[in-house]
């Protein structure tokens, strides 16, 4: 039956004017479809037809397949509570209502983890197709529905996939979204049926973004063409575990179990080990290859720059994969608290929970609840929260007697290998071993069919290098170590990565959704293998928790895991994984409180295990700590609002340390003065209306460019930015004509220095040594040259108030930071590669924001590459264990996927300033606040 076009929309009082931006959106991309495709085909899409593509959400519909009649109530902002009889028929209704918001997200999403965006897309995704058929990910979840899955899990997504294929039954693709509408300018193209394997794989394309410290494996390595290991490892300082607290402090892991007192720790565990490819060291810095230099070189000649060029071009492989969830697996963070009941008002537990993710329009998340009417053996599911469309259950949230939270571990679960190529094989200890190989072909929308092979090692790893030209070449000159074989035919680089191994986190995520108290939770977590994530969690019986499961590999002891290793060596091989019980955890800790932001998940001195050496650096986590004991400490308790005012915390810790010493300059400028100015009376927050906020982050941007940014190689500075440097494999300084100029290749948002909170404490470890060669900068234009710390931040503060008047004007009155850091949300397909007037109706903003770059309220930009928002809270919670019905949520956009649908950024402006929606949980009160009503009948 199809959907009826007369269905309500869900429009409220007070949104006129929303709709009227929304109506003259849809005229205008009406008219173009006329234009471009003729009055015929204009008249075809019409806005009636237009707005048939939105769901229908009341009446009734007749679904084949349910065993009994579901509600599907829907209230002022679209979100959907859902109301079964039966598992079966419960995610049968989840897949079908899923598929009316979000079908386009979801088809597109299924075509990346498999590989097949140039079915879509065209000829520009081949190369991105072509990485992603490499990794395999939709022949991984094939086995793990094939051989991993428990039977109940299998016929849930069974159930879920007849839910979708029920929506998709007699329409046409111009019946479920505009966008396909689009794509109909280039392709034929027509969806396919959804399978459970689709829903299976997203999870890989989660984990993918989440995998850990590839990146700064690469970087460290290409560090080496410009600097020697003193150096990077100023770069990569040791975690600050006396000043910013690890996530255990009081809990246990196995036989071992003990307090881990946290009084000053060891300061280590972040620097990583400086070596080769076959060696290791200890200065703090990891390298891979050759024999680094005091003098900042790698190797000799063009065999350094070689590897240097290969490792580059992995970056740029990985960089135009497109994103999951994240940003590339960089500037990935989340904050996840729990408040114990002693310290609320209410009695019972607080969580709190915010995944800050890359922007997407839809947003990544989608809420829901999932409802059996009695709960029994029949029907065992009563829960609420933030799932992914594509997939069934809910991923974060709550149901009657325990809520959970997540946030990204930043355990190491992925390792790059040099193997040492030879004929059709490689070497392996001493012999050579051939490739596995199989063949893929790739299906082009609009042209021929291409076909590659997908090398791997005997083990299964994808040889990544053979998914970019220049590495192939390049990999014949790689460097590495004196004990290393001889290069004959080249280096290639392949990937283990946990991900990769078939596994259960969708058992997980069933088992989550239905337990009952914190022993039911562990095991369930026990089943979440990847991505590996810290789980915080509170139930109605006033425990809190925290659990780090996942998959997690265990390496030779002289191998951390931070430079890429020699596959040649059977020796770096992993040993084995953690067992659940070697896993920390914490229950009920005497403080009454736990607090997640990717800080280090344990002192290593407590912990007999390495689980990374590049954690995040604990700046976000150690600031709600001292929010949740300035008011524990003050003798108050802490509330639901305080919980959400203090996910909107904006403070700078880094303009804590450095204002002072940027108001003790003597400014000679008076118009740079009156900027200075500005930041007397600051206090430290990142307002959108603020000016001081404004000038402080600008001048911090100045500082990192002119400290770090022009010493960096080239393949970490950002696309643009030229600089006349010595030749590589030159041993000291230059005449100027011998210079070289060098352009960055990194694209704006993965540049460096990002100004996250890793180089908070290296200018924290710098900042006391006023004539350290950081604080040196060339003189450029009429600016002098920086000969130590003061000269080159005055420097930074009078480039960073013309850079601002270039952009804000003179007058400061008109500064604020919102102007600068701007949130634009874009359709993640057309809204960012299709014709201009597609992107116009599918992308909005922008939005001025509040909060900053390692702030607890993370709208997170790279100073390297500007002001703009890349990556925020993509949505924020608080459940209420008192009373779930009191509990809070919003999201990032609106629960549809609709462009001219009333639900398709109705929250957005909402979550820019910081407000909560009503989140219902007993019937009775979703009840009261439903606004639309459809029952699906079998």
């Amino acid at each position: 039956m199809p959907p009826n076009t007369t269905a309500s929309t869900g429009d409220k009082p007070g949104k006129s004017g929303r709709k009227k931006g929304r109506k003259a959106r849809l005229i205008a991309f009406v008219l173009v479809l006329a234009v471009v495709g003729g009055v015929a085909y204009g008249a075809y899409w019409s806005i009636s037809t237009v707005r048939a593509s939105f769901p229908q959400t009341k009446g009734s519909l007749t679904l084949q397949g349910l065993s009994g009649p579901v509600d599907v109530k829907r209230d002022d902002y679209g979100i959907p509570q859902v109301y079964a009889s039966s598992d079966e028929d419960l995610f049968m209704a989840q897949g079908y209502v899923q598929a009316q918001d979000r079908f386009y997200e979801m088809d597109v999403r299924r075509h990346m983890t498999s590989g097949r965006l140039s079915e879509m897309f065209g000829k520009s995704q081949v190369k991105n197709d072509a990485f992603l058929r490499t990794l395999g990910w939709d022949r991984v979840a094939r086995q793990e529905y094939d051989k991993k899955l428990s039977a109940s899990t299998k016929k849930y997504l069974q159930a879920y996939t007849k839910g979708v294929n029920a929506y998709l039954e007699g329409k046409d693709a111009a019946d479920l979204s505009v966008e396909y509408a689009a794509l109909g300018f280039t392709t034929d193209y027509r969806p396919a049926e959804w399978t459970p394997v689709d829903s299976v794989a997203w999870l890989k394309a989660m984990a993918w973004d989440l995998r850990g410290n590839m990146q700064d494996e690469i970087d460290r390595a290409l560090m080496t063409s410009r600097l020697g290991p003193k150096q990077i490892a100023d770069l990569y300082p040791d975690y600050p575990y006396s000043r910013n607290k690890a996530i255990v402090q009081e809990g246990q892991y196995g036989e071992l179990s003990g307090t881990f007192e946290q009084d000053g720790g060891s300061g280590g565990g972040t620097g990583a080990s400086t070596g080769t490819a076959g060696s290791t060291g200890s200065s703090g810095a990891g390298t891979s290859g050759a024999g680094t230099s005091g003098t900042g070189t790698s190797g000799t000649g063009s065999s350094g720059a070689a590897l240097q060029s290969q490792l580059a071009g992995l970056y740029q492989v990985l960089d135009d994969v497109p994103t999951a969830v994240g940003v590339n697996g960089n500037g990935i963070g989340s904050n996840s608290w729990v408040v114990a009941g002693e310290h609320t008002i209410t009695g019972k537990p607080l969580l709190a929970n915010d995944p800050h993710l890359s922007p997407s329009l839809p947003s990544v998340w989608y809420q829901m609840g999932l409802h059996c009417r009695a709960v029994s053996d029949k029907c065992r599911y009563d829960v609420t929260g933030y799932t992914f469309a594509g997939m069934p259950g809910v991923v974060i949230g709550h149901n009657r007697d325990i809520a959970w939270g997540m946030t990204n571990s930043g355990v190491d679960v992925s390792d790059l290998y040099l193997e040492k190529l030879s004929g059709d094989g490689y070497l392996r200890d001493d012999k050579v071993v051939p490739f596995r190989t199989r063949q893929e072909t790739i299906k082009v929308a609009g042209g021929e069919a291409k076909t590659i092979v997908v090398r791997q090692t005997e083990d299964g790893m994808p040889l990544l290098s053979d998914r970019d030209e220049e590495l192939v070449t390049v990999g014949k000159k790689a460097t590495v170590d004196t004990a290393a074989p001889d290069r004959a035919d080249g280096y290639a680089i392949a990937l283990k990565w946990t991900a990769l191994e078939p596994g259960t986190t969708m058992d997980a995520v069933f088992a989550i959704d239905k337990a009952a108290d914190w022993q039911d939770f562990r095991d369930a977590a026990a089943l979440f293998d990847v991505p590996s994530q810290n789980l915080v969690y509170a139930d109605t019986r006033n425990n809190i928790g925290y659990a780090l499961p996942g998959r997690i590999p265990t390496r030779a002891k002289d191998d951390d895991g931070s430079v890429p290793a020699p596959g040649w060596n059977s020796k770096y091989d992993w040993t084995g994984y953690l067992e659940q019980d070697e896993l920390p955890y914490e229950y009920n800790p005497e403080r009454g409180y736990i607090v997640t932001a990717n800080q280090a998940v344990v002192d290593p001195d407590k912990y007999p295990h390495t689980l990374t050496t590049d954690w995040g650096y604990g700046t976000r986590s150690q600031r709600i700590t001292d929010l949740i004991k300035t008011k524990i400490d003050g003798g108050g308790k802490i509330s639901t609002d305080d919980m959400r005012q203090m996910q909107m915390d904006s403070s700078s810790e880094i303009a804590k340390l450095l204002k002072p010493m940027l108001l003790k300059i003597d400014i000679g400028d008076k118009d740079v003065r009156q900027a200075q100015k500005l930041l007397e009376g600051w206090d430290y927050t990142q307002d959108a209306d603020s000016a001081a906020a404004a000038y402080f982050n600008a001048v911090w941007r100045n500082i990192l460019k002119l400290a770090f940014g022009t010493k960096l190689p080239k393949e970490l500075r950002p696309e643009g930015q030229c600089l006349w440097v010595e030749p590589v494999d030159t041993t000291g300084p230059v005449d100027d004509d011998r210079k070289v100029r060098e352009c960055g290749r990194r694209a704006a948002d993965q540049a460096q220095p990002d100004g996250g909170d890793r180089w908070y404490e290296v200018v924290r470890n710098l900042v006391d040594d006023e004539k350290s060669d950081w604080w040196k900068a060339p003189a450029s234009g009429t600016r002098p040259a920086a000969t130590d710390r003061d000269s080159l931040f005055e420097r930074a503060m009078i480039d960073a108030r013309w850079e601002l008047t270039a952009k804000l004007g003179k007058d400061l009155d008109s500064w604020s930071w919102g102007r600068l850091h701007r949130l634009f949300l874009k359709n993640q397909t057309l809204g960012t590669a299709g014709p201009g007037f597609v992107q116009y109706a599918l992308n909005r903003g922008p939005w001025k924001l509040s909060g900053g770059e390692a702030a607890v309220n993370a709208s997170g930009w790279n100073a390297a590459g500007g002001y703009n928002v890349m990556w925020v809270p993509s949505m924020r919670m608080v459940v209420n264990l008192a009373d779930f019905d009191k509990s809070r949520w919003i999201n990032l956009t609106g629960a549809s996927g609709h462009a001219f649908s009333a639900h398709y950024t109705d929250q957005t402006g909402k979550w820019a300033k910081g407000e909560l929606l009503p989140w219902s949980f007993a019937e009775q009160a979703v009840d009261k606040n439903t606004s639309d009503t459809l029952v699906l009948r079998p």
